[in-house]
């Protein structure tokens, strides 16, 4: 099976990238993971000014997945634009690289494109909007309310011509408005989802089993959390999407395909096995051959719900439409 996608004038080499928030900017993996295995990655997210992070504990595992607060910790736009792109340059140039951009305010976001405009070895931007607003707003996320996403999307587009994605919640109560606003303002993609707002006790001391309180889920639970939100994204853009949450395996990774997504990336599943991507890739490309696959693209969109058939993916992913008896169902 083919297993590159072509997107937003790039070439990935299969379909699998590193999330957001779980692989540093590469080099803090790079003897660890086989880079050369995934298609891509996303960088941890970039701030206007360093961050030093959350309190301890960070981190905690839960039956189901994985709860954490780390709080953004990073070195900054200016340390990230000194010292961090050079190494993507120097060592990643083969493999696209997105850089994860965060803030509190809109012209937070501004600036910190702007500053790492002006570097190199990275192809593009994902805009992390999960983050709170500025507190004279209420702290209400930006990645719920269409008018900020609207604002922190037209702005940062103004001043960076590389592909964008924008990251969206897993909790926001309609999916439409928030994609709307993001495509009317020359989004190239859309990530679904990140983590869900979360908390969980310890027993023994009844506080929090994180530092900060509460945190993001991730981990196993997400999986069909974003599967359906990818599904009914493919509803209401044709904008690439990529798929995020809960991806431990190949199988994992056809369910977001299935759905509609262009791209898959794995994040929590590398704290366990850092090499999960490079495996995710490799299991996904044995249920290509074994099911008579041509291409990848012949799998974006082809999952069926009920008895509504499903759009072609053709204008989405210039691919052939693929039989839905060659590919099975996605589960619901």
């Amino acid at each position: 099976m083919d297993q590159t996608v072509e997107r937003f004038g790039i070439r990935f080499g299969n379909p699998i990238l590193l999330a957001a928030g779980t692989c540093g900017f590469g080099e803090e993996v790079a003897e660890v993971v086989d880079l050369d295995r995934v298609g891509g990655l996303v960088t941890k997210s970039v701030t206007l000014e360093p961050r030093v992070g959350n309190p301890a504990p960070r981190v905690a595992e839960f039956r189901a997945g994985m709860l954490n607060s780390v709080g953004l910790a990073n070195p900054g736009a200016f340390a990230v634009l000194r010292e961090k792109l050079p190494w993507i340059r120097d060592h990643l140039a083969e493999l696209p690289v997105f850089l994860s951009v965060a803030g509190n305010t809109l012209d937070q976001y501004v600036r910190t494109v702007e500053i790492l405009e002006g570097g190199t070895g990275f192809v593009g931007f994902e805009l992390n909007l999960s983050c709170p607003n500025d507190a004279k707003q209420g702290a209400f996320p930006f990645a719920l309310d269409p008018d900020a996403i609207q604002q922190v999307v037209g702005r940062v587009r103004s001043v960076t011509p590389r592909p964008l994605l924008v990251k969206l919640a897993p909790n926001a109560p309609v999916l439409e408005p928030v994609i709307q606003a993001a495509e009317s303002e020359g989004a190239d993609g859309l990530t679904l989802v990140n983590t869900l707002p979360a908390l969980a006790f310890d027993p023994e001391t009844r506080r929090p089993v994180l530092g900060a309180g509460s945190g993001g889920m991730s981990g196993p639970a997400l999986l069909p959390i974003g599967v359906h939100a990818v599904w009914s994204a493919s509803r209401l853009t044709r904008l690439p999407l990529v798929g995020a949450g809960g991806v431990a395996s190949g199988e994992d990774a056809l369910q977001y395909l299935l759905a509609g997504a262009s791209l898959v990336q794995v994040g929590t599943a590398s704290f366990w096995d850092p090499r999960a991507a490079g495996r995710v890739a490799e299991e996904l490309q044995r249920y290509g051959v074994s099911h008579g696959i041509r291409s990848v693209a012949e799998l974006v969109g082809a999952g069926e719900v009920g008895s509504e058939p499903t759009p072609s993916s053709r204008s989405r992913d210039e691919g052939p439409d693929a039989s839905l008896e060659q590919v099975g169902h996605a589960r619901g």
